[in-house]
């Protein structure tokens, strides 16, 4: 599937409210340090971040050296306000770190 196969695929699934409340909610448990809340709702994100990665035939070690940041991209576009979320923020983290790990 291409980027926008998989954005319209992911549109179509989860309804526009509902991609803006699993947000909401996820900054709000954030907020609120809600541990069990926070990891249900990551299991979510992670499981639909599955999807995008397995769509895209992303792997780590076919782009280490010429970086490919579209499932996060993607995840950023189909989740309103996903990029300020603890979440993201980790993917990205690993993200990097794996790089410098494959890389270096």
């Amino acid at each position: 599937m291409n980027r926008e196969e998989i954005i319209t695929t992911l549109k179509a699934q989860y309804s526009r409210d509902l991609r803006k409340q699993l947000v909401k909610t996820i900054l709000t448990n954030e907020k609120d340090q809600d541990k069990t809340a926070v990891k249900q709702q990551y299991n979510l994100m992670n499981q639909i971040f599955s999807y995008v990665l397995k769509e895209c035939n992303w792997s780590m070690s076919q782009n280490s050296e010429n970086w490919d940041n579209a499932p996060l991209e993607i995840m950023a576009e189909v989740f309103p306000k996903l990029a300020t979320t603890q979440w993201y923020k980790e993917q990205d983290i690993a993200v990097k770190k794996n790089i410098d790990v494959v890389i270096g």
